[in-house]
């Protein structure tokens, strides 16, 4: 989700060749797969995921390195699929993607990224959508900015007295440019089944922990944030008369700070996950909610 982790990785080393082929595009095939989601929903002829970092699963093994995608082979869509034989996935979700990505090539420090509609077909049958966190830079601004502020007060609240309101329009155009992504979709695949999916708890209710390094009076501001992005997108599909898949509200009590966290800390590992970003029960358990949606009817 956040282009400067994923930019500051690159530079870093951490994936050794990242970077060699500066007009590298995702390669959009299905997705090799692993694990058990439970619930098997009647298959879908051609499924495509769209999506950012969250989607993506960056660093969660066996991650496709070949570009700044850094697109897992066990992400949720990969493991969706997985449950329904017969279902051929596209998924081009990309780290650092934002909804403007849909229809515009997405650029970075390894080239040029295909806009992820090209991947739309009038005979896709299945969409789903998990963007949102960087447009306007949200959550970039949020954890870069505000986990460098910490230094100046420790224990006061700098990210709120720098950030405080400003943040608010930016979730305004999100909801509305997600809004106008479901429209997008509807255009080039119209017979699809549509899901928005959700982020979940990154920052937690209460305490303070190393692994998300904030100001002590700034976790509830990053939380609210936090909060707030996944109210645009629930509302969002509401508007757009699309499916919600709530992350949510299952992942409480598994944030950065958790006895049993679904999402990483600060630091990036090449067999673990991105800083930030989803571990690997994130993404079972993501596949497993969406499952649970298509298991069901509209």
């Amino acid at each position: 989700m956040l282009r400067a982790l994923i930019t500051l990785t690159l530079l870093a080393g951490v994936l050794a060749g990242c970077g060699n082929d500066t007009e590298a595009a995702p390669a959009p095939g299905p997705a090799r797969t692993t694990g058990s989601p439970t619930t098997a929903p009647t298959a879908y002829d051609r499924y495509v995921a769209l999506g950012d970092s969250y989607t993506a699963g960056p660093l969660i093994p066996p991650t496709d390195t070949s570009t700044a995608c850094l697109r897992s082979a066990v992400n949720y869509p990969a493991l969706v699929a997985q449950a329904m034989p017969g279902t051929e996935l596209t998924d081009v979700s990309c780290s650092g993607a934002d909804t403007q990505d849909m229809t515009a090539a997405q650029r970075g420090m390894t080239g040029s990224v295909p806009p992820q509609f090209d991947a739309l077909r009038k005979d896709t049958d299945l969409v789903t959508i998990g963007l949102g966190g960087n447009d306007g830079g949200l959550f970039g601004t949020l954890l870069g900015r505000c986990t460098q502020l910490r230094a100046s007060d420790p224990t006061g609240s700098p990210c709120v007295a720098e950030l405080g309101g400003r943040l608010d329009p930016t979730l305004e155009r999100t909801e509305h440019s997600l809004v106008q992504v479901v429209a997008g979709v509807r255009r080039h695949a119209p017979r699809a089944r549509i899901l928005l999916v959700g982020y979940p708890q990154i920052v937690p209710a209460s305490g303070t922990c190393a692994d998300l390094p904030l100001a002590d009076g700034d976790y509830a501001f990053a939380r609210q944030i936090n909060h707030e992005l996944t109210e645009a997108v629930e509302d969002a599909a509401d508007e757009a008369d699309a499916e919600y898949v709530d992350v949510w509200a299952p992942s409480a009590g598994h944030d950065i700070c958790a006895d049993d966290p679904w999402i990483n800390g600060r630091i990036t590992s090449a067999d673990r996950a991105l800083a930030y970003h989803p571990l690997a029960v994130e993404q079972q358990h993501v596949a497993q909610l969406v499952l649970d949606v298509l298991a069901s009817d509209r």
